[in-house]
């Protein structure tokens, strides 16, 4: 059993310790930490059986489960806090994300495997593709906001059809991104996987014992969504009053806490796969999961959060759009040349310090 794994399971015993604190009622600060601490075996084990499902169903379909699952931990977080009215909390959780897979993933990346390894390379077009479409995907999101707050357009409904509009175009490219990157142009994403994969060990199996093991996951998979979806109710119930307690801002909340809470499997994937000199895999993963919640996530918490509650647009904070283009605009710098080092790690870790500290002092 892999340590990701043995952590995941470890912390499975907080899951019941959550719902005896709602259940015998132990407290706000108590059942929101145990909440937030559940979430985090709960999302590491849908990231590990979100991966088994994908190497079964093969690399195009196994790019839609990634696609739908990989980022089921940000979705179900981000629903439950619309149904809570919570529509400032779930835009600056959009803008967290961004941040938080460019800078923080990617500079713990660079920043640890440098240090195992004086330098590391990667094939430059994986970040120069996924560089490009991140650039857009945040041009796009940016540029609602700058017509809304450089104009007189404060029609509620003129915003809302603007934001519909742009995010139909956005989940149009995803498709495209993912047409290119799996059909087409495939071969550019072809990268050595040196970490230990179950393909090859299949092979020699039985048909039977492989479906078996399929629906094992899907299983995993369902039950881990399900318990997700569960702990992030508790955890939206108590936020108010605990953010409140410590003086958070919905803004701050929204951009750090949140992505921290429900990527930690992110996070612990990148650094695995830097410490083993897995580069390649590393930028395609920080880089992959950044362009998913721009090109995929927020355009799907607009089309079917905005039926919600009608103030989930792409209306941003104007601070958030300009983190957005600094966070791009560093993590393309850095990544274009093909190789890292711990202070290329460094570099990002601090651009993502200075914003959240940033974050932490803004008002709104």
């Amino acid at each position: 059993m892999t340590f990701e794994k043995s952590v995941a399971v470890f912390l499975l015993i907080l899951v019941p310790l959550s719902i005896a604190a709602d259940i015998l009622d132990w407290g706000r600060n108590f059942g929101f930490i145990y909440a937030v601490l559940s979430i985090i075996p709960l999302s590491i084990g849908l990231s590990i059986a979100t991966e088994k499902v994908a190497i079964f169903t093969g690399p195009t379909l196994g790019g839609l489960v990634n696609a739908i699952f990989g980022s089921a931990t940000t979705l179900i977080i981000a629903f439950v806090a619309l149904k809570e009215g919570l529509v400032d909390l779930v835009k600056a959780s959009i803008t967290g994300s961004i941040l938080s897979d460019l800078l923080l993933f990617l500079g713990l990346a660079m920043l640890t495997g440098g240090i195992r390894y004086k330098e590391q390379e990667f094939q430059p077009i994986l970040a120069r593709v996924n560089g490009l479409s991140m650039t857009l995907g945040v041009i796009a999101i940016a540029l609602p906001t700058l017509a809304i707050n450089t104009s007189n357009l404060v029609d509620p409904k003129a915003i809302e059809q603007i934001s519909v509009m742009v995010a139909t175009v956005l989940i149009i490219v995803y498709g495209l991104t993912l047409l290119f990157s799996l059909k087409t142009h495939s071969y550019l994403y072809d990268v050595s996987v040196a970490i230990e994969t179950e393909s090859d060990a299949l092979e020699g199996q039985k048909l039977t014992g492989i479906y078996h093991q399929l629906w094992l996951w899907i299983i995993v998979l369902l039950l881990m969504t399900m318990g997700v979806a569960f702990e992030s109710e508790l955890f939206i119930k108590d936020l108010d009053s605990v953010i409140d307690g410590f003086g958070f801002t919905p803004l701050f909340t929204g951009v750090i806490l949140l992505p921290l809470i429900s990527d930690v499997a992110g996070i612990v994937t990148v650094v695995r796969l830097a410490l083993k000199n897995q580069m390649d895999l590393t930028v395609a993963t920080a880089t992959g999961d950044s362009l998913l919640i721009t090109l995929f996530v927020a355009p799907l918490l607009i089309l079917v959060g905005g039926r919600m509650n009608p103030g989930m647009d792409l209306d941003f904070n104007f601070f958030e759009v300009v983190a957005m283009a600094v966070a791009v605009t560093v993590t393309n710098l850095i990544s274009f040349s093909g190789r890292s080092n711990w202070l290329d790690g460094t570099l990002l870790l601090a651009t993502y310090f200075i914003l959240g500290v940033s974050f932490f002092y803004h008002p709104v």
